[in-house]
């Protein structure tokens, strides 16, 4: 589907962060599609052929272990971009990627940012910014998951995933949640049962609703707001 600019350049932060000649020089390689839920996009340590930019569809990055345990290690919402390895290591990622939330995404041809990141200007600029930010939300969410409860680290997520879709209701199951933050099924339901008591979030049939944002992040631990903050710090527009 035809990218416009006012489209392209609204919907994504890094896109909305380019100069307009930089964007103009992406915009002919740019491709709407379309990421159902649980799309695998990139499988660990295969090559890497489109980069994402989500405008409305959310990717986690997940480890998986020998074992089959899971947990996922970065989200990737309208604020980033899926596939930074490309500009860092070569041409594989090291983590699964998939899609969390379905929804939109505007699509590149990996070479393609390769090229244009090495001509060393804004588009590389802003993508080494968000790199800090992506590496900040990574290292403190690894903190997160070691130091705090599992309804602190439910609400970390949780306002991490609004901000990725930009809405407060989305379809998550209590079993993919699990995966996620690496805790068991029964885990998140005492935790979201426990957020629903504080009238906090409402969960109904596998949909989650954020009821009180103020709320939530008042429960939150620190890290939500280290992330947050770190976002706004590098990707400034």
């Amino acid at each position: 589907m035809p990218v416009s600019q006012s489209d392209g350049v609204a919907a994504n932060w890094l896109l909305k962060a380019l100069p307009p000649e930089d964007y103009q020089r992406l915009l002919p390689h740019l491709e709407w599609v379309s990421l159902p839920l649980h799309q695998v996009i990139y499988e660990a340590n295969n090559a890497i052929q489109y980069v994402y930019f989500p405008i409305g569809a959310m990717i986690s990055l997940v480890s998986t272990l020998l074992n089959g345990s899971t947990i996922e290690v970065g989200i990737i919402g309208h604020k980033g971009m899926a596939g930074i390895s490309v500009i860092l290591s070569g041409t594989t990622g090291t983590h699964r990627a998939l899609v969390q939330v379905a929804g939109d995404a505007l699509r590149l041809e990996a070479t393609v940012l390769q090229a244009e990141f090495g001509e060393g200007g804004s588009l590389q600029k802003i993508l080494l910014r968000y790199v800090q930010a992506l590496l900040v939300q990574t290292s403190q969410s690894v903190a997160c998951n070691r130091f705090h409860t599992t309804e602190k680290r439910l609400a970390r997520w949780l306002l991490l995933v609004a901000d990725a879709v930009s809405k407060e209701e989305f379809l998550l199951t209590q079993e993919f949640i699990g995966q996620m933050l690496g805790v068991r099924r029964a885990g998140v339901t005492v935790a979201a049962g426990n957020l629903a008591q504080l009238g906090l979030i409402r969960y109904t049939r596998g949909k989650i609703e954020v009821v009180s944002r103020h709320g939530l992040e008042d429960f939150s631990c620190e890290c939500y707001g280290v992330i947050r903050n770190e976002f706004s710090r590098m990707l400034r527009l």
